[in-house]
C-alpha cells in the first residue's frame, strides 16, 4: 500500500490542501484535513471513499473550481494563481446545452477560447468519432440515451486536449452495462493514446471500478476527509474482474474503506486525537433503521459473520450502497467490523430476532447511549413545559458544526432515527417535535 514510484516530475501537486469554514465562534468545521498529493504523467488515478467523505471537493480544489482554506496547489512546481491549469472535467450529470447539437456542444469550449471556426469544427469533428458518436453531430441531447449523452461530455472534456482529465462519478448515473461499455472504451482510447491528455484522475465510489481501471488508488477516510491508503496498481490490462490478483485487491481495499477511523493506513501513525478535533459531534450516516435491520437479519442468518466484499457482491451492491448501513450498525453497537469482515454483535442478534415493538425498544436504549444528537434532542424536549420545540432549534445547533445543507440532511436523519425509536413525533406541516412520553 504505497504510493507508485515515479523519476517524472508531478503534473499537479496538493501541499498540506485543506477545507474547512470558520464558523462566528471563532471555530471551524473542517471538510478536507491537510493533504499532500501528486499527480504524475502517464497515470490513472483513482479517488474512493465513503458518501460525504470529501472526494468532489478535493476534485474542486484540485481544478480550481473551489479555492482551498490553506495549502495549495501546484502546477508543474508552480503555484496556481490566477489562471486555472490546463485541465478538463467530466461530471456525474450529462451537463450538455440542450439547444445545441452534439457538434455545437463539443465545439463550445473552443469558442470559449476563440478558436477559429473552422480549426474547431475539424478538431470537434476527430474526437466526437473518436468516442463513438460519428453519425450524431447534427443530434440534440434529447434525442441521446444516457450513455451518449455522456460520451458527449468525455468529447467536450477532450476536445481543449486537457494535460489532465478529471471525471468525477462519470459512470454512476448510467446503467451497469452501459457504464461498462464506456468505461472500457475510455480506456481503451487511454490506452492507444488516441487523446494528447497525460493524466486521468477519476472520483468513484465504485472499488470495481477502480481497480479495472487505476494505476494508483487513493482511498480517503472522511470526518474530515484525510487519506488512509495508497495503493499501486501492477496489473496489466486487459484486466479480468475475476482473476485472484484483482479480487485480493478489491479485498485490501474493502478493508481499509472499512477499517476504524482511529487508524491511518496511509502513514502508519494515528488519528488526531478526539479530544482536539474541530467537529464536536457524530456525523450520522444517511441511513434508514429499516436497511440496519436487513443488514442484521443477513448476518444473522449467515452464521453472524460475512466479508463484506463478497456481501455486497452478492446482494449486487456497490461499496456506496453498503458502508453506510455498515457505519449505522457499527455505530450503535450491533455490529464489528475488522479486516473487512463484519461480526454482528449480541445486541445485533438480539435486534434481529426481536419483533417489532422490542426492535424500537433496543433502537432506542443503543441512539440514547451512543448518538449524543439524539441524546441532546431529547433532553431538550424534557426541558420544555409542553414538550415541543421547533426543528430549527436543532438546525442551529448543527450549523456550528456542519455545512448548510450537510446540516439539513443531518437534522433529517436524526428526525427519522428518533421518529422509529419513538423518542419523539415530528410534524412536517409546522416543523414541531414533540417528545414522545413513556
Amino acid at each position: 500500500m504505497a504510493t507508485a514510484e515515479t523519476t517524472l516530475a508531478p503534473i499537479i501537486e496538493a501541499r498540506k490542501l485543506e477545507k474547512f469554514y470558520a464558523q462566528a465562534d471563532g471555530s471551524r468545521v473542517q471538510v478536507v484535513s491537510p493533504i499532500d498529493l501528486a499527480i504524475y504523467p502517464g497515470q490513472i488515478v483513482a479517488l474512493l471513499g465513503p458518501s460525504g467523505c470529501g472526494k468532489s471537493t478535493l476534485l474542486r480544489m484540485l481544478t480550481g473550481l473551489s479555492p482551498a482554506s490553506a495549502g495549495g496547489v501546484y502546477w508543474h512546481g508552480q503555484p496556481v494563481q490566477g489562471d486555472a491549469p490546463n485541465v478538463s472535467i467530466v461530471f456525474q450529470s450529462f451537463a450538455l446545452f440542450p439547444w445545441l447539437t452534439v457538434l455545437e456542444n463539443v465545439e463550445a469550449p473552443l469558442e470559449a477560447r476563440g478558436m477559429a471556426p473552422m480549426e474547431r469544427h475539424k478538431r470537434a469533428l476527430r474526437i466526437i468519432d473518436a468516442v463513438g458518436l460519428d453519425g450524431f453531430e447534427s443530434a440534440y441531447p434529447k434525442e441521446l440515451s444516457g450513455g451518449m449523452k455522456q460520451r458527449v461530455g468525455v468529447a467536450r472534456a477532450l476536445v481543449v486536449e486537457p494535460e489532465v482529465l478529471f471525471m468525477d462519478e462519470p459512470f454512476s448515473a448510467l446503467d451497469v452495462l452501459t457504464a461498462e461499455t464506456l468505461r472500457g472504451e475510455i480506456l481503451e482510447l487511454w490506452l492507444d493514446h488516441k487523446f494528447p491528455t497525460r493524466a486521468i484522475f477519476i472520483v468513484t465510489h465504485n472499488i470495481d471500478e477502480a481497480v479495472f481501471l487505476a494505476d494508483r488508488i487513493i482511498v480517503l477516510g472522511r470526518n474530515p476527509a484525510k487519506i488512509r491508503a495508497d495503493f499501486s496498481v501492477k496489473l496489466s490490462h486487459p484486466r479480468d474482474h475475476k482473476m485472484p490478483q484483482f479480487v485480493e485487491l478489491v479485498d485490501a481495499i474493502y478493508r481499509a474503506l472499512t477499517s476504524p477511523d482511529a487508524e491511518d493506513s496511509a502513514s502508519g501513525t494515528p488519528a488526531e486525537p478526539a479530544t482536539t478535533r474541530q467537529r464536536k459531534v457524530i456525523m450520522l450516516p444517511h441511513t434508514r433503521p429499516g436497511g440496519m435491520a436487513g443488514l442484521l437479519e443477513i448476518l444473522a442468518d449467515q452464521g453472524g459473520r460475512a466479508d463484506l466484499h463478497k456481501l455486497a457482491d452478492d446482494l449486487s451492491l456497490e461499496v456506496d450502497a453498503l458502508l453506510p448501513t455498515v457505519d449505522t450498525a457499527v455505530l450503535l453497537g450491533s455490529l464489528k467490523v475488522e479486516e473487512g469482515d463484519a461480526q454482528i454483535t449480541p445486541e445485533g442478534l438480539a435486534f434481529a430476532r426481536a419483533d417489532i415493538q422490542e426492535r424500537k425498544m433496543i433502537f432506542r436504549k443503543a441512539a440514547l447511549a451512543n448518538i449524543p444528537l439524539l441524546r441532546q434532542m431529547e433532553q431538550s424536549l424534557k426541558a420544555k413545559a409542553d414538550r415541543t420545540l421547533s426543528s430549527d432549534f436543532f438546525l442551529d445547533i448543527l450549523d456550528e458544526h456542519f455545512s448548510d445543507d450537510e446540516a439539513r440532511r443531518q437534522l433529517e436523519t436524526a428526525i427519522q432515527w428518533g421518529r422509529y425509536a419513538e423518542l419523539f413525533d415530528y410534524d412536517a406541516a409546522t416543523g414541531k417535535l414533540t417528545l414522545t412520553e413513556a
